[in-house]
Protein backbone atom coordinates (compact mmCIF):
# COMPACT_ATOMS: atom_id res chain seq x y z
CA UNK A 1 0.00 0.00 0.00
CA UNK A 2 2.35 2.78 -1.17
CA UNK A 3 1.28 6.19 0.13
CA UNK A 4 4.14 8.65 0.58
CA UNK A 5 6.28 9.87 -2.31
CA UNK A 6 9.40 12.04 -2.38
CA UNK A 7 12.02 12.81 -5.02
CA UNK A 8 15.65 13.67 -4.30
CA UNK A 9 18.91 13.47 -6.23
CA UNK A 10 17.24 11.60 -9.09
CA UNK A 11 15.70 8.96 -6.84
CA UNK A 12 12.03 8.29 -6.07
CA UNK A 13 11.29 7.43 -2.43
CA UNK A 14 8.12 5.44 -1.78
CA UNK A 15 6.58 5.05 1.69
CA UNK A 16 4.92 1.67 2.26
CA UNK A 17 3.16 0.56 5.45
CA UNK A 18 6.26 -0.47 7.39
CA UNK A 19 9.12 0.40 5.05
CA UNK A 20 10.55 2.93 2.64
CA UNK A 21 11.84 1.98 -0.80
CA UNK A 22 14.04 3.95 -3.21
CA UNK A 23 14.08 3.79 -7.01
CA UNK A 24 17.37 5.24 -8.26
CA UNK A 25 17.74 7.20 -11.51
CA UNK A 26 14.00 6.79 -11.99
CA UNK A 27 13.46 9.43 -14.69
CA UNK A 28 15.74 7.53 -17.06
CA UNK A 29 13.97 4.25 -16.27
CA UNK A 30 10.26 5.11 -16.45
CA UNK A 31 9.61 2.37 -19.04
CA UNK A 32 11.68 -0.17 -17.14
CA UNK A 33 11.90 0.79 -13.44
CA UNK A 34 14.84 -0.63 -11.52
CA UNK A 35 14.45 -2.97 -8.59
CA UNK A 36 13.82 -0.91 -5.46
CA UNK A 37 16.46 -0.40 -2.80
CA UNK A 38 15.28 -0.94 0.78
CA UNK A 39 15.92 2.26 2.72
CA UNK A 40 14.36 1.03 5.98
CA UNK A 41 11.86 -1.53 7.23
CA UNK A 42 11.97 -0.32 10.83
CA UNK A 43 8.60 1.45 10.83
CA UNK A 44 5.59 0.15 12.80
CA UNK A 45 2.28 -0.66 11.14
CA UNK A 46 -1.17 -0.77 12.71
CA UNK A 47 -4.10 1.62 12.37
CA UNK A 48 -3.12 4.99 10.80
CA UNK A 49 -0.22 3.10 9.26
CA UNK A 50 0.29 4.99 5.99
CA UNK A 51 3.69 6.65 5.72
CA UNK A 52 3.89 10.11 4.16
CA UNK A 53 7.33 11.44 3.30
CA UNK A 54 8.92 14.85 3.15
CA UNK A 55 12.55 15.91 2.95
CA UNK A 56 13.34 18.85 5.19
CA UNK A 57 15.76 21.70 4.44
CA UNK A 58 18.21 19.87 6.73
CA UNK A 59 18.37 17.04 4.18
CA UNK A 60 16.65 14.60 6.52
CA UNK A 61 13.58 12.55 5.60
CA UNK A 62 10.56 13.12 7.88
CA UNK A 63 7.94 10.37 8.39
CA UNK A 64 4.81 10.40 10.58
CA UNK A 65 4.03 7.28 12.61
CA UNK A 66 0.35 7.42 13.51
CA UNK A 67 -1.43 6.06 16.57
CA UNK A 68 -2.52 2.42 16.03
CA UNK A 69 -6.00 3.23 17.35
CA UNK A 70 -8.62 5.90 17.77
CA UNK A 71 -7.40 6.69 21.28
CA UNK A 72 -4.62 4.84 23.14
CA UNK A 73 -1.12 5.31 24.49
CA UNK A 74 1.12 3.00 22.51
CA UNK A 75 4.93 3.40 22.77
CA UNK A 76 6.71 3.74 19.45
CA UNK A 77 3.74 5.40 17.75
CA UNK A 78 2.12 8.88 17.81
CA UNK A 79 5.32 10.43 16.47
CA UNK A 80 7.00 12.21 13.63
CA UNK A 81 10.39 10.68 12.96
CA UNK A 82 13.30 11.74 10.81
CA UNK A 83 16.35 9.99 9.42
CA UNK A 84 19.18 10.26 6.93
CA UNK A 85 18.30 9.65 3.29
CA UNK A 86 19.96 6.22 3.46
CA UNK A 87 17.76 5.15 6.40
CA UNK A 88 20.39 5.59 9.10
CA UNK A 89 20.21 7.63 12.32
CA UNK A 90 16.43 7.41 12.69
CA UNK A 91 15.16 9.49 15.60
CA UNK A 92 11.93 10.85 17.06
CA UNK A 93 11.43 14.49 16.10
CA UNK A 94 7.98 15.15 17.65
CA UNK A 95 5.60 13.27 19.94
CA UNK A 96 1.91 13.40 20.84
CA UNK A 97 0.82 13.39 17.19
CA UNK A 98 -2.24 11.21 16.57
CA UNK A 99 -2.35 10.99 12.78
CA UNK A 100 -0.48 13.46 10.62
CA UNK A 101 -1.08 13.07 6.89
CA UNK A 102 0.66 16.24 5.76
CA UNK A 103 4.09 17.76 6.33
CA UNK A 104 5.37 21.08 4.94
CA UNK A 105 8.40 23.26 5.66
CA UNK A 106 8.14 27.04 5.67
CA UNK A 107 10.04 28.50 2.70
CA UNK A 108 11.80 31.11 4.87
CA UNK A 109 12.28 29.62 8.34
CA UNK A 110 12.50 25.98 7.26
CA UNK A 111 10.33 25.06 10.25
CA UNK A 112 7.96 22.10 10.05
CA UNK A 113 4.20 22.61 9.84
CA UNK A 114 1.89 19.61 9.91
CA UNK A 115 -1.76 18.63 10.02
CA UNK A 116 -3.14 16.28 12.68
CA UNK A 117 -6.48 14.49 12.70
CA UNK A 118 -8.35 14.63 16.01
CA UNK A 119 -9.78 11.58 17.77
CA UNK A 120 -13.30 10.25 17.23
CA UNK A 121 -16.16 9.37 19.60
CA UNK A 122 -16.21 12.63 21.51
CA UNK A 123 -19.24 14.01 19.66
CA UNK A 124 -19.90 16.03 16.53
CA UNK A 125 -18.02 19.13 17.61
CA UNK A 126 -15.12 17.80 19.65
CA UNK A 127 -12.20 17.81 19.24
CA UNK A 128 -10.95 20.04 16.45
CA UNK A 129 -8.43 18.82 13.92
CA UNK A 130 -5.18 20.75 14.05
CA UNK A 131 -2.49 22.68 12.22
CA UNK A 132 0.71 22.47 14.22
CA UNK A 133 4.10 24.18 14.13
CA UNK A 134 7.29 22.38 15.16
CA UNK A 135 10.30 24.71 14.83
CA UNK A 136 12.52 22.38 16.85
CA UNK A 137 12.88 18.77 17.89
CA UNK A 138 11.48 17.37 21.14
CA UNK A 139 8.04 19.01 21.21
CA UNK A 140 4.97 17.09 22.49
CA UNK A 141 1.61 17.96 20.95
CA UNK A 142 -0.64 16.40 23.57
CA UNK A 143 -2.09 13.15 22.22
CA UNK A 144 -3.56 11.10 23.87
CA UNK A 145 -3.77 13.33 26.96
CA UNK A 146 -4.94 16.65 25.57
CA UNK A 147 -6.87 17.48 22.38
CA UNK A 148 -6.93 20.76 20.40
CA UNK A 149 -4.69 22.33 23.03
CA UNK A 150 -7.37 22.87 25.67
CA UNK A 151 -9.50 19.72 26.14
CA UNK A 152 -8.33 16.86 28.33
CA UNK A 153 -9.17 13.36 27.17
CA UNK A 154 -11.88 11.82 29.40
CA UNK A 155 -9.74 8.69 29.93
CA UNK A 156 -6.08 9.47 29.27
CA UNK A 157 -6.24 13.08 30.42
CA UNK A 158 -6.90 12.27 34.07
CA UNK A 159 -4.22 13.96 36.16
CA UNK A 160 -2.78 15.81 33.14
CA UNK A 161 -2.65 19.52 32.28
CA UNK A 162 -3.00 20.84 28.72
CA UNK A 163 -0.51 23.60 29.50
CA UNK A 164 2.23 20.94 29.56
CA UNK A 165 1.84 20.34 25.82
CA UNK A 166 2.14 22.37 22.63
CA UNK A 167 -1.22 23.72 21.46
CA UNK A 168 -2.13 23.85 17.77
CA UNK A 169 -1.54 27.11 15.96
CA UNK A 170 -4.90 26.76 14.18
CA UNK A 171 -8.01 24.78 15.10
CA UNK A 172 -9.28 23.69 11.69
CA UNK A 173 -12.66 22.32 12.81
CA UNK A 174 -14.06 19.07 14.19
CA UNK A 175 -13.58 15.97 12.01
CA UNK A 176 -12.61 17.94 8.87
CA UNK A 177 -9.73 15.47 8.32
CA UNK A 178 -6.91 17.76 7.15
CA UNK A 179 -4.45 15.87 4.97
CA UNK A 180 -1.86 17.30 2.57
CA UNK A 181 -0.69 20.91 2.79
CA UNK A 182 1.69 23.19 0.90
CA UNK A 183 3.08 26.70 1.16
CA UNK A 184 2.48 28.67 -2.01
CA UNK A 185 5.87 29.50 -3.53
CA UNK A 186 4.83 30.08 -7.15
CA UNK A 187 4.52 33.29 -9.13
CA UNK A 188 1.21 32.71 -10.95
CA UNK A 189 -1.18 33.66 -8.13
CA UNK A 190 -1.41 37.27 -6.86
CA UNK A 191 1.18 38.41 -4.34
CA UNK A 192 -1.38 38.07 -1.53
CA UNK A 193 -1.04 34.28 -1.80
CA UNK A 194 2.76 34.19 -1.65
CA UNK A 195 3.99 31.98 1.21
CA UNK A 196 0.43 31.35 2.40
CA UNK A 197 -0.58 27.80 3.33
CA UNK A 198 -3.06 25.61 1.45
CA UNK A 199 -4.59 22.61 3.27
CA UNK A 200 -6.68 19.81 1.76
CA UNK A 201 -9.58 18.86 4.04
CA UNK A 202 -10.72 15.35 3.19
CA UNK A 203 -14.01 15.77 5.06
CA UNK A 204 -15.82 14.09 7.94
CA UNK A 205 -17.01 10.49 7.78
CA UNK A 206 -18.64 10.09 11.19
CA UNK A 207 -20.35 13.42 11.87
CA UNK A 208 -24.16 13.79 11.79
CA UNK A 209 -23.74 16.90 9.60
CA UNK A 210 -20.83 16.67 7.17
CA UNK A 211 -18.00 19.21 7.23
CA UNK A 212 -14.78 19.71 5.30
CA UNK A 213 -14.47 18.54 1.67
CA UNK A 214 -12.64 21.74 0.71
CA UNK A 215 -9.32 23.52 0.39
CA UNK A 216 -8.52 25.78 3.31
CA UNK A 217 -6.15 28.75 3.14
CA UNK A 218 -4.23 29.75 6.27
CA UNK A 219 -2.92 33.29 6.01
CA UNK A 220 0.26 34.69 7.58
CA UNK A 221 1.06 38.31 8.32
CA UNK A 222 4.28 40.12 7.36
CA UNK A 223 5.95 38.90 10.55
CA UNK A 224 5.23 35.25 9.76
CA UNK A 225 2.45 34.86 12.32
CA UNK A 226 -0.85 33.16 11.49
CA UNK A 227 -3.43 35.83 10.72
CA UNK A 228 -6.49 33.66 10.09
CA UNK A 229 -8.04 30.93 7.99
CA UNK A 230 -10.56 30.95 5.15
CA UNK A 231 -12.05 28.64 2.55
CA UNK A 232 -10.15 28.81 -0.74
CA UNK A 233 -12.04 26.21 -2.79
CA UNK A 234 -15.17 24.17 -2.12
CA UNK A 235 -18.09 22.50 -3.86
CA UNK A 236 -17.22 18.84 -3.37
CA UNK A 237 -19.94 18.72 -0.69
CA UNK A 238 -23.49 19.46 -1.87
CA UNK A 239 -25.82 19.46 1.12
CA UNK A 240 -25.06 16.13 2.78
CA UNK A 241 -23.80 14.45 -0.39
CA UNK A 242 -20.15 14.56 -1.38
CA UNK A 243 -18.92 13.74 -4.86
CA UNK A 244 -15.23 14.39 -4.16
CA UNK A 245 -12.70 14.42 -1.33
CA UNK A 246 -9.53 16.54 -1.62
CA UNK A 247 -6.53 14.80 -0.12
CA UNK A 248 -3.41 16.69 -1.21
CA UNK A 249 -2.15 19.91 -2.77
CA UNK A 250 1.01 20.58 -4.77
CA UNK A 251 2.48 23.77 -6.23
CA UNK A 252 3.64 23.22 -9.82
CA UNK A 253 6.74 24.87 -11.36
CA UNK A 254 4.49 27.20 -13.37
CA UNK A 255 2.72 28.34 -10.19
CA UNK A 256 -0.53 26.43 -10.70
CA UNK A 257 -1.97 24.52 -7.74
CA UNK A 258 -2.73 20.82 -8.15
CA UNK A 259 -5.44 19.23 -5.98
CA UNK A 260 -5.84 15.45 -5.84
CA UNK A 261 -9.28 13.93 -5.21
CA UNK A 262 -9.24 10.30 -4.08
CA UNK A 263 -13.02 9.88 -4.30
CA UNK A 264 -13.43 11.04 -7.90
CA UNK A 265 -9.99 9.66 -8.81
CA UNK A 266 -8.81 12.85 -10.51
CA UNK A 267 -6.29 15.68 -10.16
CA UNK A 268 -7.50 19.27 -10.61
CA UNK A 269 -5.31 22.16 -11.76
CA UNK A 270 -6.16 25.59 -10.34
CA UNK A 271 -4.60 28.46 -12.26
CA UNK A 272 -4.86 32.23 -12.23
CA UNK A 273 -5.11 34.66 -15.12
CA UNK A 274 -5.36 38.41 -14.68
CA UNK A 275 -7.83 40.24 -16.90
CA UNK A 276 -5.78 43.41 -16.58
Amino acid sequence: MPSGLEFRDGALYVGDLTRILRYDNIEARLDDPPDPVLVTDALPGGHHKWKYLRFGPDGLLYIPVGAPCNICNEPGHMQIRRMQADGSAMEVFAQGVRNSVGLAFHPDSGALWFTDNGRDQMGDDMPSCELNHAPEAGMHFGFPYCHQGDVLDPEFGIGKDCSDYVAPVVKLGPHVSPLGLAFYTGNMFPQAYHKQLFIAEHGSWNRSSKIGYRIKLVRFDSDGNVAGQEVFAQGWLQGEKNWGRPNDVLVMPDGALLVSDDQAGVIYRISYRSDG
